[in-house]
């Protein structure tokens, strides 16, 4: 009998059913024997599901009925995942194609140590795939809220958070830390699991030779009121659960988020880090803490 683990490769789709059809099907070349695709589809208000269902009738797909946004959305998949009995589970953004061997080189590195809670590729740009966009994942500094990810490769400790681009998740440590926080809505909930996987004494990899081609910012179309009103409210998110002094960190962070804008003369996009504000400020208003919680 074939020993190794079971995968579950979460789709999360909304009104993108393009980007998830060829997502799916480069996942049809994969090496890989053990793994299950579920399409997460987020509240699409236009036919993403009956054309994914055209393309492939015997296709799992959850719907959430609304959109829940990136941690919402791929919660469904985890639980789905969860109650299957999967040993991992993949988080895979549907606008990437994933070379056929990813996820072994996934499997194979998270296998290396059992206390690995989260392994992730490193991510190249679709239109130039001989560029490297994330090398797996990055930093961050809890004084400022600034997380830049690298290009460059590191040594699996020097990690603070893991790209939920392609991110292998071990159900053991989803067990035992939770799901993603469903008080972010888009931006940084790869940071805050990464941060609460370490806490809790699990290991970040990366797989160097898991390659995944990403078309970037497909969700938003490149929008920076969005980016800008969604990173600001998750980042403040993140400091309040993660800081060492969260009230001074979360100052900073605003001073410089707004002092940045306002030096560039972009007074429309200060207004999108006031809306982020705004919104972390009515989502901590109807979440008691950390908005995750342990699978029963």
């Amino acid at each position: 009998m074939d020993a190794r683990p079971r995968v579950t490769c979460v789709l999360l789709n909304w009104n993108g059913w393009r980007n998830t059809l060829d997502c799916l099907a480069a996942l049809k070349e994969s090496s890989y024997p053990h793994f299950e695709v579920v399409v997460v589809d987020n509240g699409s208000t236009d036919d993403s599901v009956a054309r994914i269902r055209a393309a492939s009738p015997d296709l799992t797909i959850l719907h959430t009925g609304t959109n829940l946004g990136f941690a919402g959305g791929n919660n469904a998949g985890i639980r789905y995942a969860l109650k299957n009995a999967a040993d991992y589970v993949w988080l895979l953004n549907n606008d990437t194609r994933p070379a056929p061997d990813a996820l072994s080189a996934l499997i194979g590195k998270a296998i290396m140590d059992g206390r690995i809670g989260a392994v992730a590729s490193v991510c190249y740009y679709a239109d130039q795939p001989d560029i490297v966009q994330i090398w797996a994942g990055g930093r961050v500094n809890l004084w400022i809220g600034y997380s830049p990810n690298t290009d460059k490769p590191h040594e699996d400790a020097w990690f603070h958070w893991l790209n939920g681009t392609s991110l292998l998740l071990s159900t053991a440590a989803l067990r035992d830390v939770g799901l993603l926080d469903q008080g972010f809505f888009l931006y940084w909930e790869d940071v805050e699991i990464g941060l609460r996987l370490r806490k809790r004494g699990w290991r970040l990899a990366a797989a160097a030779e898991s390659k995944v081609l990403h078309k970037v910012s497909a969700s938003t179309g490149g929008n920076k009121h969005v980016m800008d009103r969604f990173a600001t409210s998750s980042g403040l998110r993140t400091l309040k659960l993660h800081s060492p002094a969260p009230c001074v960190a979360m100052g900073l962070f605003l001073m410089i988020r707004f002092a940045r804008r306002l030096l560039r003369l972009q007074f429309s996009q200060c207004k999108s880090v006031w809306q982020g504000v705004r919104d972390y400020r009515e989502a901590s208003s109807t979440l008691a803490g950390a908005a995750w919680k342990r699978p029963a």
